[in-house]
């Protein structure tokens, strides 16, 4: 089965969609997705496309290490997310091909239904009460929420008590059967994040995520002995991942839209099962990465989590149902989501939706957020 062309969507709210056709009528679809940059990795989805069109389809570990290694520069959030989506797609493809789910290719479930997540209380977090009590009105047994805006070097005493009153109504809200996360973004400064990690743990948090920014992961072993330390939507590869699992990290969260794809990813969480940590991937993204996620998930013992984005506040104009022939996919009940029991990812991409879309790309861009003396904070 020859490889004969690639194309690429950017639809909103700010996805990147890769359509990988063959010679044989079976196409794959993956996402490519790196909020803020999607346009850049476009360029470079359809500049690895050049390696791998006219090839057999089937060849998914070779096409991998070839995009991975045949440039001499490598690495890095923009190629790696290129190589995400051409993977996924290629999984895709096995998948349908063969009848049976990516889930099956990949040493088949260990589970049948995954539990997930929902977020609250947006980039600035202040009502999370009211918003914590719709996700548990919608069958959710477990959230998360950014511990706080932009936060200064040296936190004042009122910064400090702003996060944890937001940490006392949440699990006030939840009580004690339900869980939340605290990301910190790696917006919060070392020595803000030393100081304020031993005060969660009276709030019994499912962990911390991102503690410090991820050039910083020399300073893990410092934060990591309080409550699980959750790291991983800004390392691309497994060699990344070891030195914050040395330094005692208890939870991975490859992003399977930036990590090299199904194909990466599965190896991450083996690595990390050598450090009995778990996998949580990181997913607040379009229903392509979903997928591909719930896939891995459904393989891979050590995962224990999935994020998902319904509803969360990115997904402005479009959400993480639009592009889907049928939603029942994703049908959330009582926290979890059962196994996917169809071919390749398990969706059916509604195709002229995405044309329609595309015809449109979106310019989404990171925010730039400035501290109160005008200097640059972290968002």
């Amino acid at each position: 089965m020859e490889i004969t062309g690639v194309e690429t969507f950017q639809v909103p709210p700010r996805w990147l969609f890769v359509k990988v056709s063959t010679d044989e009528g079976v196409a794959g679809w993956g996402e490519a997705t790196l909020e803020g940059r999607s346009g850049t990795v476009r360029t470079a989805v359809h500049e690895l496309a050049e390696l791998i069109v006219g090839q057999d389809a089937e060849r998914i570990e070779d096409h991998w290490q070839t995009m991975t290694k045949a440039g001499f520069y490598r690495g890095g959030p923009v190629f790696g997310s290129a190589v995400a989506g051409l993977d996924q797609a290629l999984w895709d493809i096995a998948g349908k091909s063969l009848g049976v789910p990516v889930h099956r290719l990949l040493g088949g479930p260990v589970r049948d239904r995954m539990r997930v997540y929902s977020w609250v209380g947006g980039d600035d977090p202040h009502q999370v009460k009211d918003a914590i009590a719709k996700q548990i009105d919608a069958g959710f047994t477990a959230v998360k929420m950014n511990v706080s805006g932009r936060m200064p070097h040296l936190a004042s005493a009122a910064d400090v008590a702003a996060v944890l009153d937001r940490m006392a109504a949440a699990r006030e809200a939840l009580g004690p059967d339900r869980d939340f996360a605290v990301d910190f973004h790696g917006r919060v400064p070392f020595e803000t994040a030393a100081r304020l990690i031993p005060e969660l743990t009276p709030f019994h948090v499912m962990f911390v995520e991102e503690p410090t920014l991820p050039e910083y992961s020399h300073l893990l072993s410092r934060l990591a002995d309080q409550v699980p330390i959750a790291t991983g939507e800004r390392l691309y590869h497994r060699s990344e991942f070891l030195p914050a699992l040395q330094a005692g990290v208890s939870v991975v969260q490859p992003d399977v839209s930036h990590a090299g794809g199904i194909t990466e990813v599965r190896r991450i969480a083996s690595l990390a099962d050598v450090f009995d940590a778990c996998l949580a991937p990181h997913c607040p993204l379009g229903p392509i990465a979903l997928a591909a996620c719930l896939q891995v998930d459904f393989a891979t013992p050590n995962a224990v989590i999935q994020e998902q984005s319904l509803g969360i506040h990115y997904n402005v104009g479009n959400d993480l149902l639009d592009y889907l022939v049928d939603t029942s996919v994703f049908d959330f009940r009582d926290g979890y989501v059962e196994k996917p029991p169809r071919p390749g990812l398990g969706i059916e991409i509604d195709e002229s939706a995405v044309r329609a879309a595309a015809a449109n790309p979106h310019v989404w861009r990171t925010p730039t957020w400035r501290h109160a003396d005008g200097s640059f904070a972290e968002w």
